[in-house]
Parts: structure tokens; C-alpha cells; sequence
């Protein structure tokens, strides 16, 4: 019988400890849009900075890779050394666009991690 009553003893100063709390004021809150509102900004830019590098990065490799294919067309053809080198070409510039594909996610990470 007195553990039940134990419990409801430190269950209630527990519960008349967080009321005593001071409450928040129109100060705080304020504070607290404003910096939402700063976190949001944020995010669309990093979002934006996103956006144009992946659109970069698909029109590189797609150009790339497109002109590898084209000088895997002309091999054994009578443009045999420009099926070549375009294929060299292509495959760097398609790595390249690659790479700027890649590297485009960093800001959507950004735009989702939260401040320490």
C-alpha cells in the first residue's frame, strides 16, 4: 500500500516541477520565426544550387557520352583515328559530366542537415 502512494507522491512533484516553468514570450517566439524563416532560405538556396549543377552535370555527360558514341560509329571506318580520339574525348568529358552529377547532391545534403 505505501508504494502506490510513494509513486503518486514523486509522480506529483514531477509534474508541479515542469509547471512551474516560465512560459514562453512573444520575444522568444519571434525569435524563433525568424529563425525558421532563415533555416527555410537556406534550404531553397542550397535546393537552387542543386538544381543548376544537376542540370550541368546531365547536359556534360550527355554531350560526353554522346561523342563516345559517335567515335565508336566511325572505328574500322575510314575516320578510324577521329573514332578514336573522339572516344577518349567523349569518355572524359562523360566522366567529367559524372563527376558533376556527384557533386550536386552535397547541397541537397546540406539543405537537410540541421545546425549544431
Amino acid at each position: 500500500m505505501i508504494r502506490p502512494i510513494l509513486f503518486f507522491t514523486l509522480w506529483m512533484i514531477t509534474v508541479v516541477g515542469y509547471s512551474q516553468q516560465a512560459p514562453t514570450t512573444v520575444e522568444d517566439l519571434k525569435a524563433q520565426v525568424l529563425q525558421m524563416q532563415q533555416d527555410v532560405d537556406n534550404i531553397q538556396l542550397n535546393l537552387v544550387t542543386s538544381e543548376k549543377k544537376f542540370k550541368r552535370g546531365i547536359l556534360v555527360a550527355t554531350i560526353g557520352y554522346t561523342v563516345t558514341i559517335t567515335g565508336g560509329l566511325l572505328l574500322g571506318r575510314s575516320n578510324d583515328q577521329l573514332g578514336q580520339v573522339l572516344l577518349v574525348a567523349g569518355g572524359a568529358t562523360g566522366a567529367v559530366g559524372t563527376v558533376l552529377l556527384v557533386d550536386s547532391f552535397k547541397y541537397l545534403g546540406r539543405a537537410g542537415r540541421k545546425k549544431n
